[in-house]
């Protein structure tokens, strides 16, 4: 009997009512292993509901209260590290270090929510007129809602719901239906750390719950990461339902190489930060520009590392790389390379082929690795969530920054070069949310906020840091006079003597 996915609801494990299941399938085998229930309205009506219902409680709990949870929560996810990474592994596909990063990842926002004391506190200002005084605070929402994508089911939602539950905040996740068993037993060690039932609340569907949660008058503000049209949607939908929200989308990062570089630091950098993951990642480097003379020698030295890389299964500890999400997701990913040509691209290593013996039915792809790629192709100029690298060539680091300036995402980026002012003018010219110095993913530390420009993010707050803690608070000023205890009128004595 297929096992099933279901809701996590006021602190319990919920089946689902509305009669829908999506397949989850092991992508190394193809084979469907899991179906999981998708939301009706009336499912995610009840998971507001339950956050709602503890809000009137969490919401004015202690900041001691939280943190206290906070830091055994942390300590469980340590110790089911193994575990969350499994999971991720025989749904998402992506091989075990690669899940255990993740978790790590996701730590260091739980990490963060820890020290929330020190965040959320005020301001005061003395005497800014004649015994008056003005001071702000920062206090919570209600319930708040995330909208996460399948290439990270653990991290994305862990850089969400731990920040948003320590600044008091009661939380509704709606994780990909394609992976969801992380969400769940995420918030099962919740409610093992002392979590209050209906803190967290895990509700899976497709466009359904979605919808349901846009448009819900109860939930105060979403969170989502996913493709750039999702999340201008998103931002659109819960932005005209008069919703707080923070929507980032897709990416297409550029990594200059300049002619002065470190070529082989920088093919090792390609190779990883394009492949790793199998590419679905919104930090992968898909784009790779050589400057100058380097590039016949660049392109040789990734097409030298990338033939070494091993695909095969997660769970097999000598692989390095897995299946793609979907037999779909594959043949869109596949579809760009074999188009390459026809557009005028240099073909240096086709991955379409690529078959592991004994999973023929996975779904699986090589490395594919494009060179002398135009601006106006497709392979370029759409995100491909896929393990493929374009190189592209101009003559000089202008050339370079304008061609990456005139793409309409503007996540992250990186160069490569050994000269401080060539990077210090790069940093201040390029636009760009996360820059890398000879870093090919700046995926900032926890306590540094994750966010692009462009069309990379829809609303006004980057997810998790300073930026995380603001979106998930509000604040508010407070303006106060008190009468001197001297002018007291007569007959009240308060011990002071008197001055008139």
């Amino acid at each position: 009997m297929t096992k099933t996915v279901n809701h996590w609801i006021g602190g319990k494990t919920v089946e689902g009512t509305s009669g829908q299941y999506g397949p989850v399938t092991d992508p190394a085998t193809g084979a469907v292993t899991t179906q999981v229930a998708l939301a009706s309205v009336a499912e995610v009506d009840a998971a507001v509901a339950a956050a709602k219902a503890a809000y009137t409680t969490w919401g004015t709990s202690s900041l001691a209260q939280r943190t206290a949870v906070l830091f055994r929560y942390r300590a469980l996810l340590d110790a089911h590290r193994d575990d969350i990474a499994a999971l991720i592994t025989a749904e998402h596909g992506k091989v075990h270090s690669d899940a255990l990063g993740e978790v790590a990842r996701g730590l260091e926002i739980v990490e963060l929510a820890c020290g929330i004391t020190t965040q959320l506190k005020g301001e005061l200002s003395t005497q800014v007129s004649n015994r008056v005084d003005v001071s702000s605070i920062r206090q919570s929402l209600g319930v708040v809602a995330g909208i996460t994508p399948f290439n990270f089911p653990a991290m994305v939602p862990m850089w969400m719901f731990p920040l948003a539950i320590a600044c008091g905040n009661t939380f509704v996740l709606k994780p990909s239906e394609k992976d969801p068993s992380a969400a769940n037993l995420l918030a099962e060690l919740a409610s093992e750390a002392g979590l209050p039932d209906g803190v967290l609340n895990v509700v899976h569907g497709d466009k359904v719950a979605v919808d349901a949660l846009l448009a819900h008058p109860d939930v105060a503000a979403v969170s989502f990461v996913g493709s750039t049209p999702i999340a201008r949607y998103i931002h659109a939908t819960a932005s005209a339902n008069g919703k707080r929200v923070q929507a980032l989308g897709g990416a297409k990062n550029h990594m200059l190489v300049l002619p002065d570089a470190d070529l082989d630091a920088a093919a090792d950098a390609a190779v990883s930060a394009a492949y790793g993951s199998a590419g679905e990642r919104c930090m992968a480097i898909s784009a790779v520009v050589a400057v100058g003379a380097i590039g016949d020698e660049l392109v040789a030295k990734i097409r030298e590392r990338a033939e070494k890389i091993k695909i095969g299964p997660g769970n097999d500890p000598t692989s390095e790389m897995g299946p793609l999400i979907t037999a779909a997701h594959r043949d869109k990913v596949a579809s760009y390379v074999t188009g390459a040509a026809a557009q005028g691209a240099e073909v240096v290593l086709d991955g379409t082929g690529h078959t592991v013996e004994g999973f023929e039915d996975g779904h699986w792809i090589g490395l594919s690795l494009l060179d002398k790629v135009s601006t106006d192709s497709d392979a370029y100029k759409d995100e491909i969530f896929g393990p493929v690298l374009c190189v592209l060539r101009v003559e000089s680091y202008e050339d370079g920054v304008a061609l990456m300036n005139a793409s309409p995402f503007g996540n992250g980026t990186a160069i490569f070069t050994r000269d401080g002012g060539a990077a210090r003018r790069f940093q201040l010219e390029i636009q760009a949310g996360m820059v890398g110095v000879n870093v090919p993913i700046p995926v900032p530390v926890g306590y540094h906020s994750f966010g692009g420009w462009k069309d990379s993010l829809f609303g006004d707050h980057h997810i998790y840091g300073n930026d995380g803690v603001h979106f998930y608070t509000r604040g508010k000023v407070t303006t106060t006079r008190w009468p001197d205890p001297a002018d007291a009128p007569a007959g009240v004595d308060l011990g002071f003597p008197r001055n008139h």
